[in-house]
This record gives structure tokens, C-alpha cells and sequence, in this order.
């Protein structure tokens, strides 16, 4: 039977995954047989002829694990499954055993096992089987992560807390990610003041990072669903900044930031010139992640020329320039398995940042 550990989170996009990605990098520095299980799979994919939870994927293609796939995944909701759990097509009693039973193979056969959640603790309340049971069902400790702040991670972890008292799951400890860096000590002392009458300790995790943080041109390009022009490291490059190039050239020179990437209509050719030249230049590699050219209008010939030549990263995408930045600003960044750069930096970062013994020792 392996030591287990439940990852919950107060809601979406807390880095349940990063933490996952982390704890498993960490335990297998100490125990010689680790997994993972996602028991609720709200994010389908295929991969190899399997259909699995996105995240699950990702973790299974990194550290190897791909022959365990169907067990790390082994319920996926897909459209209209809500409406045919309600309708009785699909079973509650079947969904709960495809869960616990995979949960049981890997317990068997592991000496850690990492359990985690999908979304906030409420989440497969419809099929009868919420973050919450699943921990007390399996008789996993919790680590919950939230965001970083003050008075929202108390509140938003009162909130989740509930429900897990209400299932008599045992809520180990919280981990607080996206810290603001000059105030981590100040923070986590006031959060485990916070949290002191509830006999639940408070950990640190990661301090914001805009690499964690931000998407790259990869992502960007499958957001929009366009192509990326780009050499694969280029596609792995975080974007830092949008901007849409609506002034003059040299005022859009004058507002490039760190790794940005500039949203350029197609008769902008003095633009896109400017930008294909000065990309070719070592002092500007820093702040030109690329360019988007919106619409459907057509890019000159000779414009277009200079930008295949320069090699300057760009996409072209059939929407406005305002639809596009909304699109890109709305969304919040995923790891792929293709994020090597990304999951490198979480393990660096893990290393300094977790203290696993610490986690491990919560779980006796």
C-alpha cells in the first residue's frame, strides 16, 4: 500500500498540476515506485488511441509512465455527459467504481501515489463522487493549493474547507502558490495565523513567475487556432507582453517590453518591416517574441518576403486585431508536454521551493 496524497484546490488554475508535476519530480528522489491518478478528467484528449485527461497526459509522457495511462485517467467527461448521468445513461455507481479501482491498482502496486483533484473540492457532486469523498474514500490526506493573496486564500479556502469537513476528509495542510516574492515571509506568517485554530498548516509553493505564469507562442498559435511559423524552440518562448502595433513604427519600438508579441494589421508594411529587420538584431532578440497579422487582408509580397527571411516568428489569424488580443488575454496558460522549458524551470524551482519531506511527513 503506498503513501497517498489527495491535491485539491480552491478552484481552477490554482497550479494543482504544477503541484502534482512537482511532488512527483521530489518523491522520486526517495521512494523508488511513483504514480499518479486524476481521478475526474474534465479536460479530454488522445494520445496514442487513449482518451485521458489532458493533465494526466502530460504527467505520463514526462515521467514515463505511459503504460499506466488508463489508470491515471479512468474517467474522462466528455460533452453531454452531464446530461446523461442526470438521464441515468450513464451510471454514478459505474463512474465511482472505474475510480476506485484504478485508484486501488495504483495503491497496490506503488510506494507514493499522488491523487489529484479536478477544479474546486465541489466538483462530481452530479455523479455522487466530489473531490472531497474521493479523499475520504481513499483515505488520502489533503493538500489543498490555492492562489497567492491574503484574504482571498483565507476565504476561498474557508469555502472549500467546508465541504471537506462535511465528508470528514482530513485536510492536512494548505499550499499557497503565486506569492509575491519580497512578500512570501510576510505572507505566510500571517497565513498560518490565519489558519492556526484550524490545526491546518500553511506551506509555500511557488512565487509568481511570468514563465509559470504566462503562455507560450505555442500556445498562443493552438488558442487561436492558427499556424505557427517558428523553429520549435521559438514556439516554446513565454510571451510576456501583448501589444497591437496601432501607432506609429517608431512608437511601437519605443513600447516593446520583455518578450512581446505585437498584433500587426497587414497593410502596416513599415511596421512589419521595421520588426522582421530589428528582430535580426541581438539587442532586440530579448523583446520581439513574434507577430500576429489579423484579418484576411493580404500581406504584400515583397513585406512578406522580408518577414520569411528574417525568421521572425508570426502567425496569421482571421479575426481582428481586438478579437485576437482579447482572445489571448482571456486565456490562461496550460503546461503540454511540449513545454520542456516550462516543466525544466517547475522541477528547478521545486527543488528550492518544497520542502517534500515536510509534505511527506504530514501524511503519517
Amino acid at each position: 500500500m503506498a503513501r497517498k496524497v489527495f491535491i485539491a484546490a480552491t478552484g481552477m488554475n490554482s497550479g494543482k498540476t504544477t503541484t502534482s508535476l512537482s511532488l512527483i519530480h521530489m518523491a522520486k528522489k526517495k521512494y523508488e515506485r511513483v504514480a499518479f491518478i486524476k481521478p475526474i478528467g474534465p479536460k479530454p484528449t488522445e494520445y496514442q488511441g487513449i482518451v485521458a485527461d489532458k493533465d494526466a497526459v502530460v504527467i505520463a509522457r514526462h515521467f514515463d509512465m505511459l503504460d499506466d495511462l488508463p489508470l491515471m485517467s479512468p474517467f474522462v467527461l466528455q460533452q453531454g455527459d452531464t446530461r446523461r448521468i442526470l438521464d441515468g445513461v450513464i451510471e454514478r455507481d459505474v463512474i465511482a467504481g472505474k475510480m476506485f479501482d484504478a485508484i486501488a491498482e495504483l495503491d497496490a502496486k506503488s510506494d507514493f501515489l499522488i491523487i489529484e483533484g479536478a477544479g474546486h473540492t465541489g466538483v462530481g457532486t452530479l455523479f455522487g463522487c466530489n473531490n472531497a469523498r474521493i479523499a475520504r474514500e481513499t483515505g488520502a490526506p489533503v493538500l489543498m493549493v490555492t492562489g497567492g493573496g491574503l484574504g482571498n486564500v483565507v476565504d476561498s479556502a474557508q469555502i472549500n474547507l467546508a465541504l471537506f469537513q462535511k465528508e470528514r476528509a482530513d485536510v492536512k495542510a494548505i499550499l499557497v502558490n503565486k506569492i509575491i516574492p519580497e512578500k512570501r515571509t510576510q505572507t505566510l506568517n500571517y497565513l498560518n495565523m490565519a489558519f492556526a485554530d484550524e490545526g491546518i498548516q500553511v506551506i509555500g509553493g511557488f512565487n509568481y513567475h511570468p514563465m509559470l505564469a504566462n503562455p507560450t507562442m505555442r500556445r498562443i498559435a493552438g488558442v487561436l487556432g492558427i499556424e505557427l511559423h517558428a523553429s520549435e524552440e521559438e514556439g516554446q518562448r513565454i510571451v510576456n507582453n501583448v501589444q497591437i502595433g496601432a501607432a506609429s513604427a517608431q512608437r511601437v519600438v519605443e513600447l516593446l517590453k520583455e518578450s512581446t508579441l505585437i498584433i500587426v494589421n497587414s497593410s502596416r508594411d513599415e511596421l512589419l518591416v521595421t520588426l522582421a529587420n530589428l528582430y535580426q538584431l541581438e539587442e532586440f532578440r530579448n523583446k520581439i517574441a513574434g507577430i500576429i497579422i489579423p484579418g484576411v487582408g493580404t500581406v504584400g509580397p515583397i513585406t512578406q518576403k522580408i518577414i520569411e527571411t528574417s525568421k521572425i516568428p508570426f502567425m496569421r489569424a482571421g479575426r481582428t486585431s481586438s478579437t485576437v488580443f482579447e482572445i489571448i488575454r482571456d486565456d490562461v496558460s496550460k503546461l503540454t508536454a511540449e513545454d520542456t522549458h516550462k516543466i525544466n524551470l517547475i522541477t528547478d524551482l521545486a527543488e528550492k521551493r518544497f520542502n517534500f519531506d515536510a509534505i511527506d511527513a504530514l501524511l503519517d
